[in-house]
Parts: structure tokens; C-alpha cells; sequence
């Protein structure tokens, strides 16, 4: 299901970090907003544990990808891409193989979209439109 999705240019309505295989992990993406004057803080990311990939779909929907940019990794091993979704609220991270292949799919319903990633060795750190960041280890073992 949800290569499928990302293949058609769309991706789960429910915050979660999903893979190909239909596997997904709980994410907790929390950040604030543009007018808020804790904007231009770090973005905090809790990933918690196995959740139900179908069951999510079928109760939430699914929503367009909107992509705002696509960078190659640092070693080369494929490429992180980001943006929103149909709502302005919703943020979107995928890992991508060299093949251009899904890896994984974070979609953060509170986050806004992302427009920009920079790299500090294998650590992504994105930033959404609200001036906003999150740093991801891109070698840790929910990550990879």
C-alpha cells in the first residue's frame, strides 16, 4: 500500500514513519507555529512504536504529496526529499534509494512543510517554512 501510494504522488494522512513492506512506526512531531514566539526553534521528533499501516490509511485517508525539494545524500546512497501535503499544516521527509526507490516516508501533521535540507555528515537538517528545524541521524536504526 504505501509504495503504491507514493508511486501515485501520495502518502498517508496520519503521523507516522512508514516503509514499502506496509511497516510503520508512531512518530510525535510537534513544532510551532510561524506567529508563535517560539518560531525558528528546533522541531522535536519522537519516533514510539509499530502501529496498524492499513487500519491507519483506512481511518485517516490519504493526502498529496507536495515535494519542495529533493537532495542527494552526502555518501551517495540515495537522496532525502520533503515538503507538505494538501493542508498547510502537514510536513512530509522521505529517504530515497539511488534508484530513486522509497525507503521510508515521515508524514507530521503538525509540522508544515519542509523546504530545505543541509547536511552535517549523515545528519539531515531540515527546515520548514516557518523557519523551523529538525535534525535526523540518517544512520540511526529507525532511520536507515
Amino acid at each position: 500500500m504505501v509504495e503504491s501510494l507514493w508511486d501515485a504522488g501520495e502518502m498517508p494522512l496520519h503521523d507516522g514513519l512508514y516503509r514499502p513492506d506496509d511497516t510503520g512506526l508512531e512518530l510525535h512531531v510537534d513544532g510551532p507555529g510561524a506567529y508563535h514566539p517560539d518560531a525558528g526553534q528546533p522541531i522535536p521528533f519522537l519516533a514510539g512504536g509499530p502501529f496498524d499501516v492499513a487500519q491507519a490509511i483506512e481511518e485517516h485517508g490519504v493526502d498529496g504529496v507536495d515535494t519542495c525539494f529533493r537532495s542527494p545524500l552526502p555518501n551517495g546512497s540515495g537522496w532525502m526529499s520533503g515538503g507538505g501535503g494538501g493542508m498547510g499544516n502537514i510536513g512530509h521527509l522521505a529517504r530515497l534509494n539511488a534508484d530513486g526507490s522509497l525507503r521510508w516516508v515521515a508524514v507530521m501533521f503538525n509540522s508544515n512543510p519542509f523546504i530545505r535540507v543541509r547536511y552535517e555528515g549523515m545528519s539531515a537538517v531540515l527546515t520548514n517554512d516557518w523557519g523551523n528545524r529538525l535534525t535526523l541521524d540518517l544512520m540511526s536504526p529507525a532511520l536507515r
